[in-house]
């Protein structure tokens, strides 16, 4: 199970241009740092325009759970009842539907502030009126949402694993390889790369196991899995690792935690599943 699961929640990502904001709404104030909202727990996480009034700003709508549609806006100074959030908090905060929800909704408000002119010509762009597009009006350059693939790799040898830690991030759990897929790179080339480049490995046997939409970096995670072919000897690149290391089933001791695809790639190889 991953953020993106979220059934009996329906996602719908249907571009809703044009759309009038509805009382059950909910409206995500975005800026450079993260994004203001009233709460972050309950079964309706988020400020309602219901409870706006006519206090709630100029808003784009984005994407919906269950016909309950997101509405963006830009904004530095919060209104009454908001307070500043950071993406991070989202994944044990709120109710699973609603974290997938609001990491997605950034994804998209992101590109939204990113793209705001033209990289063609400099004129400002438009929202496009029939597809999730910005639209120069000056040169007709149109802009679709950025998606980068990224490969997340989990090399085995035999019963063992490799696990790593990123340098220099928040994040200081146990994670495994991974990488943007580069210009002109299928992704099977990025994983031999990637895990060449980190930890000076080579493998062999890629097996896909699956992908997750992961707002968090505006990218799409490709899983896959890859035997050593080799030495076992890990040379670390400091630069993106502070730790790789081999580790048996019976060194680790982790559950599935419902979000990500890397702890899903790594419990499925602790229950001999990949």
């Amino acid at each position: 199970m991953m953020i993106q699961n979220i059934a009996p929640a329906v996602y719908s990502n249907a571009y809703p241009y044009g759309r009038a904001p509805q009382g059950e709404d909910f409206l995500l104030i975005f800026n450079e740092k993260g994004f203001l909202s009233s709460r972050l727990t309950g079964e309706t996480p988020f400020q309602t325009f219901a409870a706006l009034g006519d206090k709630a700003p100029e808003a784009f709508p984005l994407i919906s759970i269950d016909d309950r549609v997101l509405y963006m806006a830009r904004g530095e100074e919060p209104p009454t009842g908001f307070e500043m959030h950071h993406f991070g908090e989202l994944m044990h905060a709120l109710p699973k539907p609603w974290s997938f929800a609001a990491v997605t909704a950034g994804h998209l408000a992101g590109w939204y502030w990113d793209n705001r002119f033209c990289g063609r010509c400099g004129h400002p762009t438009e929202p496009g009126k029939t597809e999730r597009s910005l639209v120069c009006p000056h040169c007709g350059n149109t802009i679709y949402p950025k998606i980068s693939p990224v490969v997340i790799v989990c090399v085995t040898d035999g019963d063992r694993v490799l696990l790593t830690r990123y340098a220099g991030r928040d994040y200081t759990h146990y994670a495994l390889v991974a990488g943007f897929c580069e210009i002109g790179e299928c992704p099977e080339d990025t994983v031999r790369r990637e895990v060449m480049e980190e930890t000076g490995l080579r493998v062999k046997d890629l097996r896909y196991w699956g992908s997750q939409p992961w707002g968090l970096s505006s990218s799409m995670l490709l899983g896959f899995f890859a035997r050593l072919d080799g030495s076992p000897e890990i040379t670390v690149d400091r630069s993106e690792l502070s730790y790789a290391g081999w580790f048996t089933r019976d060194e680790l001791d982790l559950k599935d935690d419902g979000i990500s695809l890397t702890r899903s790639m790594i419990v499925a190889f602790l229950n001999g599943e990949s």
